[in-house]
């Protein structure tokens, strides 16, 4: 008989399997994404996204205790205000409520890593990622708004500053504006290359952000760009992230790995709420096998080259893996 390999060897038990794996996922890898708003005895589920809630400052501890329990070690924040205007100025007043919640967070969990996301448009009354003028984003004005809320989650307590608003120079506007406040030892992730994407419907439902008119599109990528992406993370890097964010992942797992063969900063995939709610509604339906798919879909993204995962599914995912 003519030779062949026998890959199956490898394959023979799950023993087997588990001995030559080379993806692995373990909790830490996983940040939790939590909706944090003003009010009193608030859990309030996003219709959109089954199992996620808008959390009011005083239930808040209850979800990151469990978080905690989970062995989850990192959070990121998004705030819902309950008052707009055309600049977003609860995105950086000291006693907004993404800055009450790092102050909150922090005093009851110290060694639990708080990100802050650092950008405009829930707080903005457009809906956009900066300031509006005759219809336009203005880049430069936006970028002085942006420091501003950076450095007040800073002071707050916020271990790291995630902006997420695609002007152009935002890490090095923000990184200047933190160290000059003191603060040069706060990291910034960077969601460096963030794409126009129609996956995002879900977070707008949760974070009250939908534009009030036009779209995102002069500031976030073109879905069919992929030498952009190359630029973008480049330019971040020189400018002084210390992570980069991909965002979404699943569609993007391509630009992931090729990020990663282009640097060496720890790389973030954000699983976005799409992402997340097609899987979800999937499942409700009886179609597929969540878990299975859920682990499948993650691994993927840590098989890319992410290091980090962002996702709605993170606690899901931690009790999965203590079994």
């Amino acid at each position: 008989m003519q030779s062949f390999d026998r890959h199956r060897r490898l394959r023979t038990s799950a023993g087997m399997r588990d001995l030559v794996r080379e993806t692995h996922l373990h909790t830490e890898d996983l940040i939790y994404p939590l909706f944090v708003m003003e009010g009193e005895d608030i859990k309030n589920p996003v219709k959109s996204m089954p199992g996620v809630y808008q959390w009011s400052l005083d239930r808040v501890d209850t979800e990151v205790q469990e978080a905690v329990d989970l062995g989850i070690r990192s959070i990121i924040l998004f705030g819902v205000p309950a008052e707009k205007d055309a600049v977003g100025s609860s995105a950086y007043d000291s006693e907004g409520i993404v800055q009450k919640a790092v102050r909150q967070i922090k005093a009851a969990y110290p060694d639990f890593t708080v990100i802050a996301d650092t950008c405009l448009c829930q707080f903005t009354d457009h809906g956009h990622c900066g300031v509006v003028e005759n219809g336009e984003i203005l880049n430069d004005e936006s970028l002085d708004l942006l420091v501003k809320t950076a450095v007040s989650q800073a002071e707050a307590g916020a271990d790291i500053i995630a902006p997420s608003n695609m002007m152009d120079g935002f890490v090095t506007a923000i990184r200047s504006g933190l160290d000059e406040a003191g603060f040069k030892h706060v990291p910034v992730m960077s969601y460096a290359v963030k794409y126009a994407s129609a996956f995002y419907g879900p977070f707008r439902d949760a974070a009250h952000s939908s534009p009030q008119s036009g779209d995102r599109k002069t500031y976030q990528m073109d879905p069919a760009n992929r030498r952009e992406a190359f630029r973008e993370a480049r330019s971040d890097v020189e400018e002084g992230a210390d992570f980069l964010i991909v965002k979404p992942a699943l569609s993007y797992l391509d630009i992931i790995r090729d990020i990663r063969e282009r640097e060496q900063l720890p790389i973030v995939a954000y699983n976005v709420s799409g992402e997340y709610s097609m899987i979800k509604a999937a499942a409700e339906n009886g179609w597929i096998d969540e878990q299975a798919v859920v682990l499948e879909k993650i691994t993927s993204m840590k098989r890319a080259g992410a290091d980090l995962i962002l996702t709605y599914f993170s606690k899901d995912i931690a009790r999965w893996l203590q079994n």
